[in-house]
């Protein structure tokens, strides 16, 4: 499917849409039912709220979360802006933890919808429950779900789009929005009038198509973009590809030059690397001589250095030796300093121990006599205790008398008591029984009213317009199908009229290529003929002697087809003479002559020559040529008359002994035959093939002339194709148009009839419904009523039981106090007694304590005189055992040792010194030895680099030989003797230079050439696809505009109708319109005026807070009455309302409730009235909300709370 057709089907299917849409909102029913909130804000736990009716009151004191209901809805209908939701990120609507809890790591959000009437939109109708889910994680992953299918964003807002619900739409009202609303810029209303008319979806389907338009212009300016640079590139290729040739050739010269080059350097490597291998072999063998001498040194070298090796052991054997006298000499003076300090040692410990066993007998004799001091206190303390037990015995045998009469009285007491809260409880639940009675009997009433009224006031289904609308659509459809026979019809003709038009395409590219092809091999030759005078300096003196611009010889001469070579082979260098009528300035040619070899010839006319003056039986080359002139120049017969023409070369062979002196023969292929010589024919200058190629050129300009006489016609052809096509387009498009006309008023019709259709089918369902629930009514009046009596009954006889128990509950509270005065007497006695006898207990044992310790410390005394006097004994034998005699005699012995181990000492190192020297000397004449060797193996490694580089150059050229394929042998046999290197590096450098002044080459020129014009044929295809769709798009826009103009226009009128009604019942008069602030109504704002009963106010800014917060709300009603959304939320709108103003709002939103769900947050007890339901939220743990049912009681407790 093309691009034009896939634009034209979106077009199709958008117009579709938004016909549908246009009484889709209309019919629009959803009912909440429950909001289910989890981990957002401060609903931490999982919370169901359940919206059974159609007025919920949220109540509930300040700071406990009742917004947070609010924010909910409104972030799980698609909000994405923080700031709205109160917060500076979206991540603060996950609960982020509380004194008592931890944060937790997602936040969930739920809206479950009752679609029983299968009024959502698109594949959602189907479903009898529509359950709207956004998650929020705490890394910031927002995941949207329907019925627990994951969907995006877009697909949430599209159910809702146009229904007034959404995350900035009119009918989710917060705290101060009411005031937003009324002093937003005159703009910023227009979005609530277009939300009321339903053309959300209008606006964005519009910025789709100027999207696609955008994007279809600028793919159009860049395919004209690309048609300009493919023309300049098509110009290019036709230039390269004439280029291309030459290049060719060049290369083809390059290749055998190079090849001979790599057979030359080959054959020089492989002499080089036999020279090489020479002297590897002389250097090797004068290394291995000098090896020899330095092997006998190392021999030498390595007896004495055993030697020295063995005299260094000897040396450190006697160092070892030595080091050994010199340890023991220190250890024996060691034990003589140990001796002495044992001595002292010992001395002062036996005094020290002394001391402490004197004061430990002192210790012993104190610690007996307080032992016997303090078992006589003890004697005296246990006395006392056994006194102080008899006495708490005695006080304890009163105690349970006392305790026994205060259980009686505190057990007759409480029995009294919970009979006495019994009753009183059971009182005020028939209270509250009786008042809800009286309370629902009269909603009940209110609403049995109401219900009957609506009865009343049923509106009667127009079966005429009905029939009359059945009727009209038969009528359309007729028209339809004629319309698309005919439109059929059409674009079968239009793929003939296509057909045609593609093959006169083809023709005429074919055409145009053709002609493109004959201009570049023209232009091709053209150039190789103007390549003929190349010389510079040639041209220069050609320019200097004004000789540039005459015409050359070849340029005049026509000869028949086949004998080029001959007439090239004939006239030589001839054949490029520069013709000449005058030869006055010859003798300024003789005085500078020209630096390169040209002919000059003068064609003046003169006598004819005679000529032949032979009698050959042969044809005269004359007559194989002709002169383009008027006439012939006489040096032309003159050079052509000696000269005769043969078929074969064979036939010249065999008459060649018998031509006379000056005849010559030439065959075709150029080789000429005189009587004494033979001279062949070979491509020696650059005049080889100038005639074959001037008779190429004129023969491609006449070929190029009759084509271009033919382009005329098939350009013609072209045209009146293309006209035709355009007709056929046309005339499709135009029908097209109809049809799409009668489809939308078909559409149209469709509508009607199912308005109408579903109207009635409501009617007679309503009336069902009405009769039901007036039934449904009756009944429960009659319930309460009867639960009223019943209640009322109750309440009088509990009333009487809670008189006598207050009586007996007097008289048993006297008696608890009397007896409750005796038992705490007599606990008191009992305590007081049981203090004294903790007193003396704890003293008997501080006694017995004390003994203890006393004790202890006699015994551990003993033990350590025990201790002390054993350790003074061990050290006095000690003392007694220390000696100095024998440690002296053996350090005497062990000095005299050491004496002789330093001479040996000496002795090893004078050895040892001597053989070092005889180490250097031979290690000097090794290192000689050495240093000649690297020389020689230097030259052996630079002979052997030389060797293996001619080797890899040998490889190197052979490998280049065999990547192009060339035989070496045939190569060695077309190569000259004597050829140098040098020579062909020159002309290699002379056939670069050439291919350089060619430039860049492409060498698939021709192949790129085709390709870039079939490119350019498609790109012209494309550009007049783009076009059309651009033509598509606008007319779309134009039509989507009209009709939001329209429908934009007729809401304006009727909200503005509904506000000016809305606004004197809310004020009790006074009047107010919405006016439009510039003419064009898609773009211009709406501001409001309002003036209240006595006001002549001439801005709504001078209005007060309630006034303005009326006036927004007159508005706010006025766009639900056009288009009543679902639900509606309300935040305390009611809060700047005086109790009058109050009265009127909440019956409006009473009166509103019949099509639209309210759940509304109020601390107002008049607004609270209106509820059907109330819930309460409320804040027990801190920063945790919990929802909890609420009476009316309770209602107005926290009302009174929050206003305080």
């Amino acid at each position: 499917m093309s691009r034009l057709n896939r634009l034209k089907l979106h077009f199709n299917l958008f117009w579709a849409a938004a016909c549908l849409y246009s009484t889709y909102y209309y019919s629009f029913k959803l009912r909440l039912t429950h909001i289910k909130l989890a981990g957002f804000k401060s609903f931490v736990d999982p919370t169901v709220i359940p919206v059974p009716g159609q007025l919920v009151g949220v109540v509930g004191p300040n700071g406990c979360g009742k917004s947070n209901v609010i924010d909910a809805v409104r972030w799980v209908l698609g909000e994405s802006s923080a700031k709205q939701l109160r917060g500076e990120s979206m991540q603060d609507v996950i609960f982020s933890g509380s004194s008592g809890r931890k944060p937790v790591s997602r936040a969930s959000v739920e809206l479950i919808f009752d679609n029983s009437l299968g009024k959502a939109a698109g594949q959602w109708s189907q479903y009898a429950e529509i359950a709207v889910k956004r998650i929020l994680q705490r890394a910031g992953d927002s995941s949207y779900y329907i019925n627990n299918i994951h969907v995006r964003r877009r697909d949430v807002t599209d159910i809702f789009m146009g229904t007034g619900l959404g995350a900035r739409a009119y009918a989710i009202i917060e705290q101060g929005m009411i005031s937003r609303i009324i002093e937003a810029r005159p703009e910023e209303l227009r979005v609530f009038l277009e939300e009321a008319a339903g053309i959300s979806k209008y606006k964005e389907r519009r910025k789709e198509t100027e999207s696609r338009l955008s994007d279809t212009r600028e793919n159009l300016l860049r395919v004209d973009d690309i048609r300009q640079e493919l023309d300049k590139q098509i110009e290019k290729l036709a230039v390269q590809a004439r280029v291309a040739a030459q290049y060719q050739d060049l290369q083809l010269q390059l290749k055998t030059t190079q090849s001979w080059l790599w057979l030359l350097r080959k054959y020089e490597s492989e002499n080089l690397r036999e020279r090489c291998e020479k002297d590897i072999l002389r250097l090797t063998n004068e290394l291995e001589a000098e090896t020899a001498t330095l092997r006998e040194s190392e021999k030498r070298l390595e007896e004495v250095r055993a030697n020295h090796y063995s005299a260094g052991d000897a040396l450190h054997d006697a160092q070892g030796d030595l080091y050994a006298s010199n340890a023991e000499v220190a250890k024996l003076e060691q034990k003589v300093q140990y001796q002495h300090e044992n001595r002292e040692r010992l001395v002062h410990q036996i005094a020290t121990h002394k001391g402490q066993y004197e004061q430990h007998i002192k210790n012993l004799e104190e610690s007996k006599s307080n032992l016997a001091q303090i078992r006589i206190e003890l004697a005296d303390v246990q006395e006392h205790v056994v006194q102080c037990r008899e006495q708490v015995q005695e006080t304890k045998l009163n105690l349970p008398l006392a305790e026994e009469a205060f259980r009686t009285c505190q057990n007759r007491m409480t029995e009294i008591q919970r009979n006495l809260s019994q009753s009183e409880q059971g009182y005020q639940l028939e209270e509250a029984h009786r008042a809800y009675a009286v309370k629902t009997l009269q909603q009940l009433q209110a609403r049995l009213e109401r219900l009957k009224h609506e009865q009343m006031n049923l509106p009667q289904a127009d079966l005429d317009k009905l029939s009359n609308a059945r009727e009209d659509l038969a009528m359309t459809e007729e028209q339809l199908h004629q319309f698309q026979s005919e439109l059929s019809e059409l674009q079968a003709l239009l793929p003939v009229a296509e057909q045609t038009k593609r093959e006169a395409d083809h023709a005429l590219q074919n055409e145009m290529q053709q002609i493109t092809r004959l201009e570049a091999q023209l232009h091709a030759l053209k150039q190789v003929q103007n390549r003929l005078d190349q010389n510079k300096k040639l041209q220069d003196w050609l320019i200097k002697h004004q000789l540039e611009n005459l015409p050359r010889l070849w340029q005049n001469i026509q000869i028949e087809p086949g004998w080029e070579n001959a007439m090239e082979s004939v006239l030589r260098e001839r054949l490029n003479a520069i013709m000449l009528n005058d030869f006055s300035e010859s003798q300024a040619w003789l005085n500078d002559a020209p630096p390169a070899q040209v002919v000059i010839a003068n064609i003046q006319q003169t006598s004819a020559l005679e000529i032949s003056q032979h009698k050959i039986d042969l044809v005269p080359f004359h007559q194989k040529t002709s002169w383009k002139g008027s006439y012939t120049p006489a040096l032309f017969d003159a050079w052509l008359s000696p000269v005769f023409t043969v078929e074969h070369c064979a036939e010249a062979w065999l008459i060649q002994p018998d031509l006379p002196e000056g005849v010559m023969v030439v065959c075709k292929e150029g080789h000429l035959f005189t009587r004494h010589s033979v001279s062949f024919h070979a491509q020696q200058s650059e005049m080889h093939g100038v005639l074959a190629r001037q008779r190429e050129i004129e023969q491609l300009q006449s070929d190029l002339d009759h084509k271009r006489a033919m382009l005329s016609q098939f350009t013609e052809a072209h045209v009146a194709a293309d006209e035709m096509l355009e007709k056929q387009k046309s005339e499709s498009m135009h029908m097209r148009s109809r049809v799409s006309e009668a489809q939308q008023h078909h559409h149209k019709l469709q509508l009607e009839v199912l308005k109408l259709s579903q109207l009635e089918n409501q009617v007679v369902q309503r009336k069902e419904q009405l009769a039901q629930e007036i039934e449904e009514i009756s009944a429960e009046m009659l319930a309460e009523s009867e639960q009223r009596e019943s209640s009322a009954l109750n309440q009088s006889e509990y009333r009487a039981q809670v008189e006598v128990l207050r009586e007996q509950m007097d008289d048993i509270a006297q008696e608890r106090s009397d007896a409750e005065n005796v038992l705490n007497s007599q606990r008191e006695a009992v305590n007081q007694a049981e203090r004294e006898i903790q007193s003396a207990e704890y003293a008997e044992r501080t006694c017995i304590s004390k003994i203890s310790v006393i004790e202890n410390s006699i015994k551990v005394t003993s033990e350590n005189l025990t201790i002390l006097q054993e350790r003074l004994e061990e050290l006095q034998l000690e003392q007694a055992e220390l000696g100095e005699a024998p440690i002296q005699l053996d350090l005497q012995q062990a000095l005299a040792i050491r004496e002789e181990k330093e001479k040996a000492l000496a002795m090893a190192r004078d050895y040892l010194a001597e053989l070092t020297n005889s180490l250097g000397v031979i290690e000097k004449e090794r290192l000689i030895s050495e240093q000649k060797l690297n020389p020689l193996r230097d030259k052996i490694g630079e002979m052997r680099l030389k060797e293996q580089a001619a080797q890899l150059s040998v490889a190197q050229f052979a490998e280049q030989l065999h990547a192009i394929d060339a035989n070496e042998a045939e190569l060695a046999a077309t190569l000259k003797a004597g050829t140098k290197p040098g020579v062909l590096q020159a002309k290699i450098v002379q056939i670069n230079e050439a291919i350089t002044e060619l430039g860049a080459v492409n060498l698939a020129a021709l192949e790129e050439l085709n390709t870039a014009q079939e490119r350019q044929s498609y790109l012209d295809t494309q550009a007049t696809d783009l076009n059309e769709a651009i033509a598509t798009l606008e007319n779309a826009i134009r039509r989507i505009d009209k009709e939001t103009r329209e429908r934009l226009q007729n809401t304006f009128d009727v909200v503005n109708r509904h506000m000016g009604e809305m606004f004197p019942t809310l004020f009790g008069g006074g009047h107010a319109r919405l006016v439009l602030t510039g003419d064009e109504i898609l773009d211009s704002g709406i501001q409001v005026i309002a003036q209240p009963p006595g006001k002549k106010n001439s801005s709504i800014h001078l209005l007060s807070g309630g006034e303005k917060a009326l006036t927004a709300l007159s508005l706010v009603f006025s766009l639900f009455q056009l288009n009543p959304a679902p639900f509606c939320l309300l935040d305390e709108v009611d809060a700047p309302l005086d109790d009058s103003n109050t009265v009127r709002f909440c019956e409006l939103v009473k009166k509103m409730s019949q099509n639209t769900q309210f759940l509304f947050i109020s601390h107002n007890k008049i607004a609270m009235e209106m509820a059907q339901q109330l819930i309460g939220v409320t804040m027990q743990e801190s920063g945790v909300s919990r929802v909890v049912a609420v009476d009316m009681e309770n209602a107005m407790r926290l009302s009174e709370e929050a206003t305080v």
